[in-house]
């Protein structure tokens, strides 16, 4: 498990782990063991008891090993709430109480819920329909990319799932199709431009929608712990105008950045309609995916109004439809590692960020931050703060443990600068979906859209820095107004 498979082989055709691998890992190892213990170490600040510096200590080398990833995610998570436990730093049964938390099994059953679209087809065919009506050119096809992604978003949580398991191979194989090859100087006809601009398209849906990226539970989760309640319904009311708007500004505005060197894709509608003759009528299992799709999204807008239904009861009766009509099995749902992975290590990062809240930690974070753009007024200063907690992700390999380790300190001292909470928990919500594309490594889709082979390290960097600066400013201001007009602020 440490190694990717082509050096696990090396290793056992060998009989010994090869050098550089073996240091690679003890690298990666040995960074989180540091950095716990050079915290563990270190009195702590006036406004913060040792216990909460200790448990800071825990928290900062577990989403360090996270980042890094000496173990899978799992493993690293489970050996974090250990040392925990070990320190007396914290009870077993406070330990294991992420494990019971209502918002973690909403993000798990969303992710079996997901696997319904690929397993059917559904996915695919919604793509390729977006193809063959908007196709023929590449900017048609960028918005068809970014149009499919919108369209199966509120019902996948995984932005991995999405952009790699549907979006990305639509994209490779238009690319392939136009004659635009990875790592070759033809990258650039198609494959660079459709590459980037698919993955900031992915960035923007996951901010649209409570269940469209996995980490957004967790802000629901952490926001009402500082009293302010986002429901579904009252997400996608905030979110949907900025959102659109970034949506139809991102093909174009990509176009200008990277440009492709082939406009008109005339080939790609008469691809997509061969493939689509190829799967045949809609299936009985993608008509009872697109059917529990349409219950899901009714139940998680009006449910908990009209028959006080919790998102997470809604998720659940959304796969026992899809178990009972057989569209998903039981082994679908016991196969699926990262569903189950991502139970682990959410419910231990969500466990030790509860903790440093419950301890004070978060609060006198906020406060030093809350101070440094004292007397600023509180657009000035919340614009400061979303920016850095904006670009501080290029400190993080994962939304999710960015929003674990920095959304509630910055929620707070967003607040405490006088910004209005509900507005403060959505922007910041969005933001933690909005840096996704920032780098290679930024979030799961990331790897997978860079690792084509169709950007170099230097373009992707660039674009996307450059690509962030309009959107978040739509974000700001066009978002900014929405979110005044609807009662935020």
């Amino acid at each position: 498990a440490l190694f990717k498979e082509g050096h696990m082989s090396v290793a056992q055709t060998t009989g010994r782990v090869p050098q550089r691998f073996r240091a690679a890992f003890l690298v990666k190892a040995l960074l989180p063991i540091a950095a716990t213990a050079a915290i563990w170490v270190i009195p702590p600040p006036d406004g913060i008891k040792p216990h909460g510096w200790a448990v800071l200590a825990i928290f900062v080398g577990t989403v360090l090993g996270l980042i890094l990833q000496p173990l899978p995610l799992g493993a690293v998570a489970l050996i974090g709430m250990t040392v925990a436990m070990i320190t007396k730093q914290v009870e077993p049964d406070t330990a294991l109480s992420g494990f019971g938390n209502a918002t973690i099994w909403l993000i798990v059953a969303a992710f079996f819920i997901s696997r319904g679209f690929i397993v059917t087809g559904l996915g695919r065919r919604i793509a390729l329909l977006f193809v063959r009506q908007l196709g023929r050119t590449s900017l048609g096809l960028a918005y068809g990319m970014a149009f499919t992604d919108l369209i199966l978003a509120p019902a996948m949580p995984s932005n991995t799932a999405r952009g790699a398991g549907i979006v990305y191979p639509i994209v490779n194989s238009l690319s392939h199709l136009s004659g635009s090859e990875p790592n070759s100087p033809s990258r650039r006809r198609l494959g660079a431009y459709l590459s980037v601009s698919s993955m900031n398209a992915n960035a923007v849906t996951s901010a649209m929608f409570a269940t469209s990226m996995a980490a957004n539970p967790v802000v629901q989760e952490l926001a009402k712990k500082q009293g302010v309640n986002i429901t579904w319904g009252g997400w996608i009311a905030a979110t949907i105008v900025p959102g659109l708007l970034s949506l139809l500004l991102l093909p174009p505005l990509v176009a200008r950045l990277y440009r492709p060197e082939v406009t008109r894709t005339p080939e790609a509608p008469e691809e997509a309609k061969r493939l689509l003759a190829e799967s045949g009528p809609v299936s009985r299992g993608e008509w009872i995916m697109l059917g529990t799709f349409g219950l899901l999204l009714f139940l998680w807008s009006a449910g908990s109004q009209l028959w006080d239904i919790s998102a997470t009861t809604t998720a659940f009766v959304g796969i026992c439809v899809l178990l009972a009509t057989g569209v998903l099995k039981w082994k679908d749902l016991a196969e699926d590692t990262s569903a189950w992975t991502t139970l682990v290590w959410f419910a231990v990062l969500v466990m030790l960020a509860g903790q440093l809240q419950d301890l004070g930690v978060i609060g006198w974070f906020s406060s030093e931050v809350t101070g440094a753009v004292d007397g600023l007024g509180w657009v000035t200063a919340f614009i400061l703060i979303s920016l850095v907690y904006l670009y501080s992700h290029y400190a993080f390999a994962s939304n999710t443990a960015h929003v674990a380790a920095m959304y509630a300190a910055f929620l707070t001292a967003a607040i405490a600068a006088g910004t209005p909470p509900e507005l403060a928990a959505i922007v910041l919500g969005a933001i933690s979906s909005l840096f996704g594309a920032l780098t290679h490594y930024s979030s799961g889709p990331a790897p997978v859209f860079f690792g084509a082979g169709y950007a170099t390290l230097g373009e992707w960097w660039r674009v996307n820095f450059l690509v962030t600066l309009p959107v978040v400013a739509v974000w700001m201001a066009a978002g900014g107004g929405w979110m005044k007009l609807i009662g935020l602020w």
